[in-house]
């Protein structure tokens, strides 16, 4: 299976807002393998499809220590939050870099399986964190608009220059990022 490119920051095309998944079908499940591929060859724990330019709301995790859990979260909807953290984040859009978020450490949430059925869940610590990390992306949103103004600005900067270099950082020279 081929991976998909991950779409850089500043890249408008992540602020678009993801539609819900009202067809669950081979082809459905054909793409989040493909983005699976892409996450794990790309060191992640988490990717959107936002952030492989399809504009759906589905998302790839995994966040166990031998990389073998993988969840799959179609149109996922988080409907409680509680016990305020902060992580550092880093993100597979925004290539060597991380900052400080304030996440939550306990939530819940509702998500579809591949045959559309809708199931509750709770996750807490990292599987929490990456949660709200990737549905964030599906509502256009880049964990680097936690940050200052001067500090986003720096980062897009610092991005665009590296990538017309050809210089980004390649996947085996960054930790794992969500």
């Amino acid at each position: 299976m081929s991976t998909l490119e991950i779409l850089h920051f500043p890249d408008t095309r992540l602020r678009q807002i993801a539609e819900e998944i009202t067809v669950f079908d081979e082809e459905l499940m054909t793409l989040a393998n493909k983005m699976l591929e892409t996450m794990y060859v790309s060191k992640g724990i988490g990717l959107a499809a936002i952030q492989v330019n399809i504009k759906k709301r589905l998302i790839v995790i995994d966040v166990s220590e031998k990389r073998d859990n993988p969840l799959f979260l179609i149109n996922p909807e988080i409907y409680e939050k509680n016990n305020k953290i902060e992580s550092e984040e880093g993100c597979l859009s925004v290539p060597g870099f991380y900052d400080k978020v304030e996440r939550y450490n306990n939530i819940k949430y509702k998500s579809s399986d591949f045959e559309g059925n809708s199931q509750d869940y709770e996750a807490e610590g990292l599987l929490a964190v990456c949660i709200q990390h990737e549905i964030d992306h599906l509502n256009g949103k880049l964990f680097v608009d936690y940050l200052s103004d001067l500090k986003r600005d720096r980062i897009a900067k610092k991005i665009q220059k590296l990538s017309a270099q050809g210089k980004l950082p390649s996947r085996k020279d960054v930790p794992y990022s969500i």
